[in-house]
């Protein structure tokens, strides 16, 4: 999933870079179009984690880390659409190209930005997946799955919902 966010804001970086953010500045159209798609993502989010956090703590209790087979093809998706469709990252790409790659800028300019956000992404997205990897920390996951998830259902329902009226 990781690999999956990292990949989508690389996306958005390139995308910027190669002149994205004036597109999208001259048609808010566009713009309107990925802000109602990200909303309704969130909403669709909403609704899994909400589901997830209704599902009855015996339903998991015969999963094991060691006989869970990964689904990496599905994770990687997950992570990749979810940053795709986040307009906040789409904005922030916007706003660091603005700011830091100028007509007048130097020649490497945009390589270092590209290659800044890779090795950030790599080290807290990355980092993320390592440490809530753990056995320690599925163990905690384990004992407040319920209120994570009921959280995230309200978080995701409430800025899918913001999203598609603002």
């Amino acid at each position: 999933m990781a690999t999956g966010v990292i990949t989508g804001s690389l996306f958005w970086a390139i995308l910027t870079a190669t002149g994205l953010s004036a597109a999208l500045t001259a048609y808010a159209q566009a713009l309107f179009v990925i802000k109602i798609a990200g909303g309704a993502y969130l909403l669709y989010l909403a609704f899994r984690a909400g589901r997830s956090a209704l599902k009855p703590v015996s339903d998991l209790a015969g999963t094991t880390v060691e006989r869970a087979v990964p689904r990496y093809r599905s994770l990687y998706r997950q992570g990749l659409f979810m940053h795709i469709g986040n307009p906040k990252a789409i904005l922030s790409w916007i706003a660091i190209m603005s700011l830091g790659f100028r007509a007048d800028a130097p020649a490497g300019m945009l390589p270092a930005i590209i290659g800044g956000c890779a090795i950030l992404g790599v080290t807290v997205f990355g980092g993320y997946a390592l440490l809530f990897s753990t056995a320690s920390m599925i163990a905690l996951y384990t004992r407040l799955r319920r209120w994570i998830e009921s959280v995230l259902s309200a978080v995701f329902a409430v800025a899918g919902l913001k999203l598609l009226v603002w």
